[in-house]
């Protein structure tokens, strides 16, 4: 079975985002009325859906994917939680409508309603609502509310223990994932979303996490950022720092595979323990369109795993058997389809 385990709503009706436009227009004009979450039909999902994703991940071989709103239109950076709150709740309920009209292809991860400086109540209430009413399997963590600035507490501060208490609790992953970015420093796609996955690895190295949440995991997206193409520099580090060293935290951190070329894969399956490794493409997010060295599109990332020196076995591990250790839930899902 080949599970992808990132994939995006990149292709959502064109309502839910004016929907989105009018809630940022209410900020600015608060004299406008509170918007309503938009109408949309089973017919617009399923257009959005069949043409796009669903199309290409069975083109492509591939059989489930792990299906969570657009990751740049999550704007943790807008500041008013109520705003949030309805964002989140809509976007994830869109979600729930995609998995209920293809449970076969896809099983939800959730946006969580997120804000600079704000609390996690509101964080752990939306993730409760979605895995217990919804079915969800996991949730997107953004460690970088601001959008760029990095104004929240590292990833190990107490500030998250609340949230990470849940995701033990409901036995979920997060995926490390940041959204816009608010700074002209960092593009958002080819500098802020590296400079996460890298800082997250970086913040769980310098930190005893794991002593007090021994099952939480996380994965890492976008191949790990640059952690495994410097994975001497992190032992290194670690060794100078006095801390235990990086193996340990494989116990809880994983990788997945959107990488968009050969030699990235190929580095990726070197570096990285097998059984920390997921495969993954992000279809239709941020590198979309076709390499022309190759003639494949760049986002067609099974074949990079499919080229690689692994046995048959370990690919399995790579194409499904890590996805579903990692999301319990959904392996829970897949074992009572009798898959």
């Amino acid at each position: 079975m080949i599970i992808d385990c990132h994939g995006h709503y990149t292709t959502a009706p064109p309502a839910h985002k004016a929907f989105r436009d009018a809630q940022l227009a209410r900020l600015a004009d608060p004299s406008l009325p509170e918007p309503p979450p938009a109408e949309i039909s089973d017919e617009e999902i399923r257009a959005s859906v069949e043409q796009n994703q669903l199309k290409l991940l069975r083109e492509r071989g591939g059989d489930l994917m792990i299906f969570s709103p657009q990751a740049s239109a999550m704007e943790h950076h807008v500041p008013d939680p109520a705003t949030a709150r309805a964002w989140a709740r809509a976007c994830n309920d869109l979600i729930a409508r995609v998995v209920g009209l293809f449970p076969a292809s896809f099983v939800g991860a959730c946006q969580l309603p997120q804000t600079p400086g704000g609390g996690l109540e509101d964080s752990v209430a939306e993730l409760r609502r979605c895995v217990g009413e919804l079915g969800f399997v996991g949730c997107n963590l953004n460690p970088d509310p601001s959008g760029g600035h990095w104004t929240s507490k590292p990833l190990t501060d107490e500030y998250w223990f609340p949230l990470y208490e849940a995701m033990v609790e409901l036995d979920v992953p997060a995926m490390i994932h940041v959204s816009a970015s608010c700074n002209e420093n960092f593009h958002a796609l080819g500098a802020h979303y590296i400079n996460a996955d890298t800082t997250a690895f970086m913040q769980f190295v310098e930190r005893d996490l794991f002593d007090r949440f021994p099952t939480l995991r996380f994965v890492i997206p976008h191949g790990g950022g640059a952690v495994p193409y410097h994975w001497g520099r992190y032992r290194g580090l670690a060794d100078r720092l006095g801390r235990p060293p990086i193996e340990g935290l494989m116990e809880n951190v994983f990788f997945d595979t959107c990488v968009y070329h050969q030699a990235g894969i190929d580095l990726l399956g070197r570096v990285v323990d097998v059984d920390n490794i997921l495969f993954a493409s992000e279809m239709l997010g941020a590198v979309r369109g076709v390499d022309p060295e190759t003639g494949h599109h760049w986002d067609d990332t099974k074949r990079y795993v499919d080229a690689l020196d692994l046995s048959d076995d370990h690919k399995r591990q790579v194409f499904e058997r890590n996805a579903r250790r990692v999301y319990p839930r959904l392996d829970a899902r897949l074992k009572a389809a009798g898959k």
